[in-house]
Order: C-alpha cells, then structure tokens, then sequence
C-alpha cells in the first residue's frame, strides 16, 4: 500500500508540473541573442568566393548566366557599391570574412527541376570560426528566364539580410 501511494503521489506531482508550466512543443518567442561582436566592430571585411556548388545535369541542362563566379562577383560588387566597410585583399587585414557560396541542384522531392541556395557565412578571421549563417533559397523553376529572376530575388534578399545585420551596428537590435 505505501508503494502503490507512493508512485501516484509521484504521478500527481509530475502531472501537476506539466500543466503548471507551458508545454514542451510550444515555442516562445525570445528576445534577440547577442550578435557576435566580432560582425558588430567590423570595419575591414575579406570577401571568400566559396564557389559554386551544382550536380552534372544542372551544368549541362540548365546552366545560370555568369559562370560559376557569379554569385561572388555580385556580391562583392553589392558590397563594394554600398560601402559599409573597407575591403581589404587578404583574410588576415580582415575584422570579418564573409564568404559566399552557392549551390544548385538538378533535383528536390523527386522532381527534376533546377534549384538553387545562397549561403553567406561570416567567420573571425583569427579563429576560423563561423559566427553567422545566412541562407536564401531560390524557387524552383524550368524555364531560364524564371530561374535567373529567381536567383536576383534570391541573390537580393540575402544581401538585404546583410545589411540589417550590419546595420544593427549603429542603430542596436531591431524587433
């Protein structure tokens, strides 16, 4: 009798916890972390070109204008345009290395429909350590004129996103 107590009163104090706090599969929404100071004081960024990344059949079949430096090139252009650091031409004169990357695939979801992703990776020179990830996906799209609008939207968007990160620098964390 004092086992069979014991376990419900254990059963109670446990079921009395669960309903006491939110559940588990609820998220919350936080506040914004800290963004890592080293994005934060950077003036002189090193701009990498981590290439492009694509299967055999979307090089054969469905290329994207530029070449496989495209996406470095444009970035470095947008950067360079908007002037919110001093580029320098080495990683080591850098407070930041951002690198940029992107990759297609022949397929998702069985389909054989090129897609495409940009990453930017920012990493403290010194360390080598990624202190932020941005990625942007492209929408799927057979026809080349749709996919290279879809891969400005793309292209665009992660720059945007660039630049509000790096904007939180003079003006603090935005909600």
């Amino acid at each position: 009798m004092v086992k069979s107590l014991h376990l419900s009163s254990l059963g109670l104090l446990l079921s009395s916890a669960l309903f006491a706090t939110p559940m588990w599969g609820q998220l919350q929404e936080a506040p914004d972390a800290p963004i890592p100071a080293q994005i934060m004081a950077a003036k002189k960024i090193f701009i990498a070109n981590g290439g492009e990344r694509s299967s055999p059949q979307v090089r054969e079949n469905s290329k994207y204008s530029g070449g496989p430096n495209r996406a470095y090139n444009q970035f470095y252009n947008a950067v360079e345009s908007w002037r919110p650091f001093e580029l320098v031409s080495a990683p080591a004169d850098a407070d930041l290395v951002c690198e940029i990357q992107f990759d297609a695939a022949s397929s998702r979801g069985g389909m054989r429909i090129p897609i495409g992703e940009f990453t930017l990776r920012l990493l403290d020179p010194s360390t080598h350590t990624t202190l932020w990830v941005m990625t942007s996906y492209m929408e799927m799209a057979g026809m080349s004129k749709n996919r290279e609008k879809d891969y400005a939207r793309a292209f665009t968007e992660l720059v945007d996103d660039f630049k509000k990160l790096v904007s939180r620098q003079t003006t603090g964390p935005q909600k």
